[in-house]
């Protein structure tokens, strides 16, 4: 891979990168340098990557293994996930801005509570918009197991929202 094929390929998807390690670390400082982390790694390994099939699962996978590192070194909690989603509607009232918001939020706050898989499943797919495939071969998990943790992370935020 050369500097090219990295600006092509890596670069564009280093915002979902940032948000999936932000999802587990909590913080931005500590999401960013796993982000940087992983495109150090990826770019040292730049002569094996032409073998490698998936480049964006690897680094998914890689930012995730990272992040998680960096939490057990740590001993940090998990922190929700912060704001580095772009919720602005130029057309919303600035009441159905706060609406939104504090659902978000919600949301976000449930996401937090779903144990690691579903979270993890559950942030690459309704937010980042992955593919079941993609999700499966990022984490690893067959794609009927990516399913099933999406089906059970979706009804448990449902409920806990319809809770109140």
């Amino acid at each position: 891979m050369n500097q090219e094929a990295f600006k092509t390929k890596i670069l564009p998807i280093k915002n979902r990168l940032y948000r999936f390690a932000l999802g587990i670390v909590g913080q931005a400082a500590e999401a960013e340098d796993v982000v940087q982390e992983v495109f150090i790694k990826l770019w040292n390994q730049r002569s094996q990557m032409d073998t490698i099939s998936n480049v964006e699962a690897w680094c998914i996978t890689a930012t995730r293994n990272l992040s998680i590192d960096k939490l057990r070194s740590k001993h940090q909690r998990l922190q929700p996930i912060a704001a580095g989603f772009d919720l602005h509607d130029q057309a919303a009232t600035p009441y159905e801005a706060i609406v939104t918001n504090d659902v978000f939020d919600q949301v976000r706050s449930l996401m937090n509570r779903l144990p690691e898989k579903q979270r993890d499943i559950m942030q690459l797919r309704d937010i980042e918009g992955l593919s079941y495939q993609e999700i499966a071969e990022a984490l690893n998990v067959p794609m009927d197991q990516v399913k099933v943790y999406l089906f059970r992370a979706r009804k448990a935020v449902r409920e806990a929202l319809v809770r109140g």
